[in-house]
């Protein structure tokens, strides 16, 4: 059985992987933005997001419920493997079914028709979703495999794209490279799971009993997708694809942030699983204090640094063509602080202690707010109509999500630091203003400028106040720098 490092490890590794996730897109969008135009932008995210809005239906609840699942029999390859096929067998058949179907949606709905090339080649992503298995190597906690396997396939990918996209209709090669970066490497997968799994037949498949927690995490998946990929869903069809243009440009940063600031739960879930499963409930406290004040510590300051530099960021990223998603971004981008810490309460917490259905309500009350708010404000107002519902909804998911883990919190509340990263935070953000409403020659000068005075702010704070985050941040940059022990 592959090597189980510790959670510091993983969350490098993790960290690495999401990193890669920030600079593709810093690479490659500026670049496809203007190559391919807004427009033909929204395009492509209207098709990318419909299909994995679709995914979630291939996909029920399988990957949150794979990991937990199978970090509980980690340790016997018997059991592990029989877990694997079962899993493995729902989630083939399902991707199956799912594929036939939207097949035939394309050619029914005149939306999808318009964009028929591009969907045919994006609904390879349901097999290959399936034969990934990636919820395997998150619960047999392989970080390191999985971002090295991303990382190559993100370089390659990149090549791709600067070689063969050039021109306006060069769109959909965009779209299949996409793909391609997403999904590409599962196939590779498939063969290496073969090293830790037996697919030999050596008793029936019990597939009865994953059926209800499947469910149940679907269900919260559903919900979730809703205000995940409706909004674009509901601007395409609404307003069309330059309302989708803008909008994607406005939620890009916000993507990018969300990975960033829920990296660590992606490590903690196997780990927080593990530790319910074997009744260890001091450092199941720990750790869940840990991953508090970590998300405040750095969803806070992005959040705000990037809401409040939204105009140039955008004039950065996409060019003056993308202004007018400027007043979307800078609302959306403040979605990552409840985000953030839903990810904490919903995927940390409720879900190791098989609280899922809790998780299920709160989304689905999430979902209900997002969409009503859609039908009422993308009319009128676009974009960042769709902004201002998703953030609603996000705090509505948080509210909902604190009174059911009440309970809990309140044993761990006083040392959880949100008005101190809080109030740091908007300190270091007031000279932003200042800044910019100076007229630089480049955006890129106000944004270096802006981040090295919040930068400096913020931690500096921080550094004076002895925050333990940032000290033991240090210590540990420090003993890793060469000559260091």
């Amino acid at each position: 059985m592959h090597k189980v490092h510790s959670v510091k490890y993983n969350f490098i590794m993790n960290f690495i992987l999401t990193a890669s996730g920030i600079i593709f897109p810093l690479i490659t969008f500026p670049y496809i933005t203007r190559v391919i135009g807004i427009e033909k932008f929204g395009a492509v995210s209207f098709v990318i997001n419909v299909i994995n809005f679709t995914l979630i239906f291939a996909q029920l609840g399988i990957p949150t419920y794979g990991v937990r699942a199978c970090a509980r029999v980690r340790d016997d390859k018997q059991k592990l493997s029989q877990t694997v096929k079962e899993i493995l067998f729902i989630h083939l058949i399902m991707s199956i079914i799912v594929t036939a179907i939207f097949a035939v949606l394309i050619f029914a709905v005149p939306s999808f028709y318009n964009h028929r090339v591009m969907f045919f080649i994006s609904i390879s992503t349901f097999i290959l979703q399936a034969f990934g298995v990636n919820w395997f190597f998150q619960a047999t906690e392989q970080y390191d495999y999985i971002t090295i396997r991303s990382l190559i396939f993100k370089v390659i990918s990149i090549a791709l794209m600067f070689i063969l996209v050039h021109h306006t209709e060069d769109y959909v090669v965009y779209c299949a490279i996409t793909v391609f970066a997403g999904f590409g490497s599962n196939i590779y997968n498939f063969i290496r799971v073969r090293k830790f799994v037996s697919f030999k037949r050596t008793e029936p498949l019990n597939l009865k009993q994953h059926f209800k927690p499947i469910l149940i995490l679907f269900a919260q998946s559903l919900a979730i997708s809703i205000y995940t990929y409706l909004d674009s869903i509901m601007l395409g069809f609404m307003k069309g694809d330059l309302d989708v243009g803008y909008y994607a440009s406005a939620t890009k940063v916000k993507v990018i942030l969300v990975s960033l600031v829920t990296s660590l739960g992606n490590v903690l879930l196997p780990r927080m699983s593990y530790y319910v499963k074997m009744q260890m409930r001091d450092e199941f406290k720990k750790t869940m204090i840990k991953a508090f004040n970590f998300t405040l510590f750095i969803a806070v300051p992005l959040s705000l640094f990037f809401s409040i530099t939204a105009t140039n960021c955008l004039l950065f990223l996409a060019g003056k063509e993308s202004l007018p998603a400027a007043p979307a971004m800078t609302i959306i981008t403040l979605s990552v602080i409840p985000i953030g810490i839903t990810n904490v309460l919903g995927i940390q917490i409720m879900t190791p202690l098989n609280k899922e259905k809790n998780v299920l309500i709160s989304v689905i009350v999430g979902a209900a707010i997002d969409f009503v708010l859609n039908l009422i404000l993308i009319p009128f107002f676009g974009a960042t109509g769709a902004s201002i519902a998703t953030v609603i909804a996000e705090v509505g998911v948080l509210v909902i999500q604190i009174i059911f883990t009440s309970l809990i919190l309140k044993h761990v509340i006083k040392q959880i630091h949100f008005a101190k990263y809080a109030i740091t935070g908007l300190v270091a953000s007031i000279p932003l203003f200042f800044i910019n409403s100076i007229s630089f020659p480049h955006a890129v000068i106000n944004l270096i400028l802006s981040l090295a005075v919040y930068v400096g702010i913020y931690f500096g704070i921080l550094f004076i106040s002895k925050d333990k985050i940032l000290l033991e941040s240090l210590s540990t940059l420090k003993r890793r720098l060469p000559g260091k022990k």
